[in-house]
Order: C-alpha cells, then structure tokens, then sequence
C-alpha cells in the first residue's frame, strides 16, 4: 500500500467557522460536529484537514491545494466574492494577482493560516 496521509489538525480560534469558511470556498463538504472535538473538511476521497478550537498559541500552517484549472477558476470567483483578499506571492501585499508562472494564488484565513492553490505543481515536476 502507499503511504498516503489521511487527516491533519488544523489550529484554529473558532472550528465551525474556519471549516464552514474553507469549504464553501474548495465547494466539498464539512461537519460542524466530526469525530470528537473536530469540525472535519473532507478535502477529497482521501484526505481530511480537522479543525479544532484552542486557546493555545499555535504556528500559522501553510497548506497548497492543486486543482485542475476549472476548479481554479470557479475557486477563485468564490474568494472574490466573499471579498478574501489574495496574492501571487507566499508573502508580500495582497496584490489581488495571479501568479502567472504556476497559476497560483496565496490568501490567509482569520486565524492567519496561508491557504494556496495551484495548477502546476512546483513541488514536484512532471517527468
């Protein structure tokens, strides 16, 4: 079998918030009440990023989705109408621009969180 990673717990200020947000934006589902203290967003067939509320302090996670670019696009007309600022780079002003080079685009989410998406992958070329 190969390895594939299943869940991964998301910090958060306010679960149901956080996911409820996030997955209207990636149009998948989400729970507002998950296994135990999670509010789940099922990312696709294998992968689940369960939110959790804390009052602990806890370091901003960066996540990267790939999305075909259909997604992208109708991805991207959702973040603009929930007004979400964005940008081309992983930091930097919200320059309201997509980057060109991989057709990636940078937003952060309230708890300050960096969300991107993309059409190519930079982390692993294709052969």
């Amino acid at each position: 079998m190969t390895i594939q990673l299943d869940h991964t717990i998301v910090p958060t200020r306010n679960r149901i918030a956080s996911a409820k947000l996030l997955a209207e934006l990636l149009d998948v589902p989400w729970s507002e009440t998950g296994a135990g203290l999670f509010s789940p967003v099922y990312v696709n067939d294998g992968l689940t990023l369960d939110f959790q509320d804390t009052d602990e302090q806890f370091p901003i996670y960066h996540f990267c989705f790939r999305v075909s670019p259909h997604e992208f696009k109708a991805i991207l007309e959702r973040i603009k109408a929930a007004g979400i600022k964005y940008r081309s780079t992983v930091s930097g002003p919200m320059d309201m621009q997509v980057n060109t080079q991989y057709g990636n685009v940078y937003w952060d989410e309230p708890d300050g969180h960096r969300w991107e998406m993309l059409t190519v992958s930079y982390a692993r070329q294709v052969t």
